[in-house]
């Protein structure tokens, strides 16, 4: 089965085993992990922060990130497609008790900038007080779309005109510095705080640093306690995010190549639609046809094929590739979709 459902499938690598199985342990809720420690303060250095916080997910990272920049009653803007509003169940409004305000998101996963300005709100007792914009990188539900550091230093820019943060969901921000040839300093210098995850293109199996302020990361500390979040030997995970971050890094262009030939492939496909331009990083979106079979049906036979995706819409799928995907299974992939769409 060649599965690009998502890139959260893959697997640990052997490295990443044997790291785990012979990982230097402490509680960490005690700040005593010693592995925990040189993870955390390998994530400050890649992303230039002064500080950085070990998690066990993404979207508990974004919803602690969210808690630490804002109260109850206080407002993020946000895009309409992002992770943080589309996918991790309202939690910063259900938990946090914060509101989110959206606008929308452009193909390439940016907000326009008078659109954002427009929205901050002002000091009026009627509203929410804007404290936060949040912004995604690289941008899932926009074909995967980088945002490069001039539009995020944009963003800082009119946030500190309003004297609100920025945070970055950066799940994949490693595909996004790989994809712009820049590094992740780069990406991260403009934002208060950011979230990345080592379970996807990374591949370790669990985890998602949070990094900020030293400040910024004590109370986040305190946010993660009081969601459950707090772990002990967790050295055992922190020993596959070094490796991650050590080892894994450099190998993410071959997903992007993957994906970009998966994506011309398929655009010359009857039932097929999509740009094969806009697919910069490891995530490939295809359109259907409205007037044809579902998303569920071509997934279904597909998976016959033996080629796994996501439906993610009525009529449209995603693929994702990632460590474990050969150049060779994108072109058996596509004999498979080819037999499905022509």
């Amino acid at each position: 089965m060649i599965d690009l459902r998502s890139d959260t499938v893959t697997q640990p690598t052997e490295a990443m085993r044997r790291a785990m199985a012979s990982a230097e342990l402490g509680d960490d809720v005690l700040g005593e992990d010693p592995t925990v420690s040189a993870l955390e303060a390998l994530a400050a250095e890649i992303t230039g922060k002064e500080a950085a916080l070990l998690v066990p997910s993404g979207t508990m990272a974004n919803l602690i990130s969210l808690l630490t920049h804002c109260g109850r009653g206080e407002e993020v803007i946000l895009g309409d497609q992002a992770h943080i509003f589309f996918y991790e169940q309202g939690g910063s409004a259900s938990v946090g008790g914060i509101h989110p305000r959206t606008v929308p998101n452009q193909t390439d996963g940016t907000m326009a900038l008078n659109v954002v300005r427009d929205s901050i709100r002002a000091d009026d007792p009627h509203f929410p007080r804007t404290r936060l914009i949040a912004v995604e990188n690289t941008h899932n539900r926009c074909s995967g779309s980088p945002l490069p550091p001039s539009y995020l230093q944009a963003v800082a820019g009119l946030a500190a005109e309003h004297d609100l943060a920025v945070h970055m969901d950066g799940a994949r921000i490693f595909n996004a510095a790989a994809a712009l040839n820049v590094s992740v300093a780069d990406l991260a210098r403009p934002v208060d705080s950011l979230s990345f995850c080592l379970s996807k293109g990374l591949s370790a199996p669990i985890g998602s640093l949070v990094c900020g302020r030293r400040d910024f990361i004590q109370q986040a500390r305190r946010n993660r306690k009081v969601l459950g979040g707090g772990m002990r030997q967790a050295g055992i995970i922190a020993a596959a995010g070094l490796v991650a971050l050590r080892e894994m890094t450099d190998r993410l262009v071959d997903d992007h190549r993957n994906a970009r030939r998966l994506a011309e492939g398929l655009s010359a496909m009857r039932r097929a639609h999509l740009d094969p331009a806009r697919v910069q990083t490891n995530i490939v979106y295809v359109d259907l046809d409205p007037e044809g079979a579902s998303a569920a049906e071509t997934v279904a036979r597909l998976t016959d094929e033996g080629v796994q995706v996501g439906a993610t819409g009525a009529h449209q799928f995603r693929a994702v590739t990632h460590y474990g995907i050969t150049g060779d299974d994108i072109e058996k992939a596509l004999k498979s979709f080819a037999r499905v769409l022509a």
